[in-house]
């Protein structure tokens, strides 16, 4: 009787033991599906960032070059009445011009900053390419921890006594999706 009681308990203590480390198996299936999930939605966000961004930045540059292009085309103009004076007369009226065209410039835009513009856009541009590539990598990451915790034997059949059929699937890594994906968008002005 004795020994019936010692079989019973460790066939209890087995069954106990199988149901706590296959909830657990099941519980860290669920947890890394969510980070699949989650790691996959951060790199929706990080699209959604450039296609908001960029087409901004871009108006804001091209705004910023079309108003120093009218102004240092005022300037330019001016500069060619010094220029093209025959008198001293002619020579004091395109000299005021030319001082009043630039400090209408420089009143208007004090500062020409087309090419730190240039350059804010393309940080700008490196950042969300950056931000980018280290969400899908991110991504792949939580899928390999995600397909390997599916797929060990052991775990298999653990998560097969809790799970439903399907709520498991192997995940795809991220990869290019269309031809020519691995290259970037083209930026013109």
């Amino acid at each position: 009787m004795k020994n019936l009681l010692i079989a019973i308990g460790i066939i209890v203590a087995i069954g106990i033991i199988g149901v706590v480390y296959s909830n657990g198996v099941y519980n860290s299936a669920i947890k890394y599906q969510e980070e699949v999930d989650e790691t996959f939605a951060d790199i929706q966000v990080d699209y959604q960032r450039r296609a908001d961004l960029i087409p901004s930045l871009i108006e804001t540059v091209k705004g910023a070059a079309e108003n120093e292009k009218e102004i240092l085309m005022g300037v330019t103009n001016a500069r060619a009445g010094i220029v093209g004076a025959k008198t001293p007369k002619d020579l004091e009226i395109a000299g005021r011009k030319i001082n009043s065209a630039i400090n209408l410039a420089f009143e208007a835009y004090p500062q020409i900053r087309s090419t730190a513009n240039f350059s804010e856009f393309q940080a700008q541009l490196e950042g969300t390419e950056n931000r980018i590539g280290v969400s899908r990598k991110k991504y792949n990451g939580a899928v390999k921890t995600y397909n390997s915790h599916i797929r060990g034997k052991f775990r298999k059949m653990a998560i097969g006594w809790f799970g439903e059929e399907g709520e498991f699937e192997k995940k795809e890594l991220f990869t290019a999706i269309t031809e020519g994906a691995e290259n970037a968008p083209k930026v013109e002005f």
